[in-house]
């Protein structure tokens, strides 16, 4: 049993054993024609890049070549604009991150204008509470009255305040 075993674990072939398909390394690579789509997706029977990079996979891959080596070549050849998504290395790392780096910012910024607003809103009521209660407000009842202010005027606010807090 054990022999009938080991011979069934080496027909099964490994996952890194299996040859690529042309679909699998054409969506590592974007089609150069303009489209924007990968090479595995543009949908021009006549692209002057798709076209021709889908039969180069296909010799490459009857060559014996793993789908790292095909994008390799591609790579070399046209550059890192040929590949679908960025490489994690050098200032790329910068296209995987900085998304991440901008809702963090954004979050910060959202919860800070909150707590600003929030801090704002309760200030004006707690002086109107004090005032509701008879009273003034702390910071009011220790500064000495500003003589910027019209005497008469001054009367009459004080007036219509006490009027009020009597109510």
């Amino acid at each position: 049993t054990l022999a009938a075993v080991m011979t069934m674990l080496v027909a099964i072939p490994s996952r890194g054993a299996l040859r690529p398909t042309v679909s699998e390394v054409a969506q590592g690579l974007t089609c150069q024609c303009g489209c924007g789509l990968t090479v595995a997706n543009c949908n021009m029977p006549t692209c002057s890049f798709s076209v021709p990079a889908r039969d180069r996979i296909e010799r490459m891959i009857a060559q014996g070549k793993s789908s790292p080596d095909i994008i390799a070549f591609f790579r070399h050849q046209y550059g890192e604009k040929v590949l679908s998504s960025p490489t994690t290395q050098g200032f790329n790392i910068l296209a995987w991150t900085m998304p991440f780096i901008a809702l963090a910012i954004g979050g910060v910024f959202i919860a800070a204008t909150a707590r600003r607003w929030h801090r704002a809103k309760d200030a004006p009521e707690s002086g109107q509470n004090a005032r509701q209660n008879g009273g003034q407000d702390a910071s009011q009842s220790d500064a000495p009255p500003s003589d910027d202010f019209d005497p008469e005027l001054r009367k009459e606010l004080e007036g219509e305040l006490r009027d009020e807090a009597s109510k």
